[in-house]
C-alpha cells in the first residue's frame, strides 16, 4: 500500500509536487478549499516571457495527477503530530494519517481598496492585474470600455509600500504589466498604453526581451514616476497625475481604463496553519523557512515542508521548481526515518 502524503493547497506548487509523488511510488492527497484545482494560475490566460497558455499547463498538471487523491472545497481541521506521524482530519470528516504534509497554500492579492488615491471601487474604470486576466479569460467586465482608447497600468500597488504594510518587491508586477499592456495592444491596435513605474525590475530569463519587445514592437510607453492621484473628467475618463521622473516634471494623462497591479501578500489560510501547528511566520507576513538559502523548502517542525508563494513572491517557473525539490525533500526525509 502506498504511503500518504499530504498536500495543502491545489494550486500549480501542489500539483506539481503531487506529481512528482506519484513518481517516486507516494499516495499524494491534495487538500484544496476551492471548487477547482490551479490557484491563480488557473485564473490567468497567459503566462510570461513565452505567453504561453495558462491554462493548458493547469490541465496538463490535472491530467499527470489524475491517479492522487483530490479532496476540493475541503479544509484542514485538525493537524496533530504523535511520535513521527501526523494525524490528519478534515472539514468533511475525513480522517487520515502521514508522516510528511507539504504546504503550499499560495498566496493573495492585495487588496486594492486600501490604496484609495488610485480610485479602485470609486471610479468605474479602475480594475487591477487579476480583474484583467479575469475578463481575457472571457469574464464579462463593464468595467472595461469596447474601444478604449489609451490604457494606463500603475506598477507596485501594495508591494515596496510601508504604508500598506508590505516593504517587499512583489517580483512579477512588472513583468505582468508588460504582458497585460502588450495583449491590450494586440486587442486594441490604435490604443496608447502607459507604465508608470518606479523601478523595473526584470530579473528573469527572456525578461528584458520581453520590455524592449514592448516598447520597440508595441510602442507601449514607460514612465518612471509614481501616480500621485487619479480622478475623473466630466466625460467619465480617467486623469491621471503623476511625475516623470527621467525628465523631471510634472505631467497629466487622460486615460480610458486604468489597470492596478495588485501585488503579491500572504494567504491568511497558511498564517491559520501557522497558529494552529506552530509554524514560524516571518516579518514580511509569510510562513518562515529554516533558511533562505540551502533550506527554503523545509519548516521549523519535523515533516512539515513548503512550496511555492507561501513562503514568499515567486514566479511561475521558481513555484514549479521549489515543488520538484519538495518531493524530493520529502522522500530523502521518510527514507530516512
Amino acid at each position: 500500500m502506498k504511503e500518504n502524503v499530504v498536500i495543502i493547497g491545489g494550486g500549480v506548487a501542489g500539483m506539481e509536487a503531487a506529481k512528482q509523488l506519484l513518481l517516486l511510488g507516494y499516495n499524494p492527497v491534495i487538500v484544496e478549499r476551492t471548487k477547482s484545482l490551479g490557484g491563480h494560475v488557473g485564473r490567468w490566460h497567459k503566462l510570461f516571457p513565452d505567453m504561453s497558455s495558462a491554462q493548458d499547463l493547469v490541465k496538463s498538471l490535472r491530467r499527470d495527477i489524475a491517479e492522487a487523491n483530490v479532496f476540493l472545497e475541503t479544509e484542514l481541521t485538525s493537524l496533530q503530530r504523535t511520535k513521527s506521524v501526523y494525524q490528519v482530519e478534515l472539514n468533511n470528516g475525513i480522517k487520515m494519517t502521514s508522516r510528511a504534509v507539504l504546504i503550499a497554500t499560495g498566496f493573495n492579492v492585495f487588496d486594492a481598496t486600501k490604496k484609495e488615491e488610485y480610485g479602485y471601487g470609486i471610479y468605474d474604470h479602475v480594475i487591477t492585474n487579476a480583474d484583467l486576466e479575469a475578463w481575457m479569460n472571457g469574464k464579462d467586465d463593464t468595467r472595461i470600455p469596447k474601444h478604449p482608447s489609451a490604457i494606463g497600468f500603475v506598477h507596485c500597488v501594495g508591494s515596496r509600500d510601508l504604508k500598506a504594510g508590505n516593504s517587499q518587491c512583489s517580483k512579477v508586477c512588472c513583468t505582468t504589466a508588460i504582458k497585460q499592456a502588450i495583449e491590450m495592444k494586440e486587442r486594441f491596435s490604435d490604443a496608447e498604453i502607459y507604465c508608470f513605474y518606479m523601478d523595473l525590475r526584470l530579473f528573469g530569463k527572456k525578461y528584458e526581451d520581453f520590455y524592449i519587445n514592448a516598447q520597440r514592437d508595441y510602442g507601449v510607453h514607460f514612465i518612471r514616476g509614481r501616480v500621485s492621484e487619479v480622478g475623473e473628467t466630466i466625460d467619465r475618463r480617467l486623469q491621471i497625475k503623476a511625475e516623470d521622473t527621467l525628465l523631471g516634471k510634472p505631467l497629466k494623462v487622460q486615460l480610458d481604463l486604468l489597470v492596478l497591479m495588485s501585488g503579491m501578500v500572504c494567504n491568511p489560510i497558511a498564517q491559520q496553519l501557522a497558529n494552529k501547528i506552530r509554524l514560524q511566520i516571518d516579518n514580511d507576513g509569510f510562513l518562515k523557512s529554516r533558511d533562505n538559502i540551502a533550506s527554503i523548502g523545509e519548516s521549523n517542525q519535523p515533516g512539515i515542508f513548503y512550496a511555492g508563494t507561501c513562503t514568499g513572491t515567486k514566479t511561475v517557473p521558481e513555484t514549479m521548481a521549489e515543488a520538484r525539490a519538495a518531493a524530493l525533500s520529502i522522500h530523502t526525509y521518510l527514507m530516512d526515518q
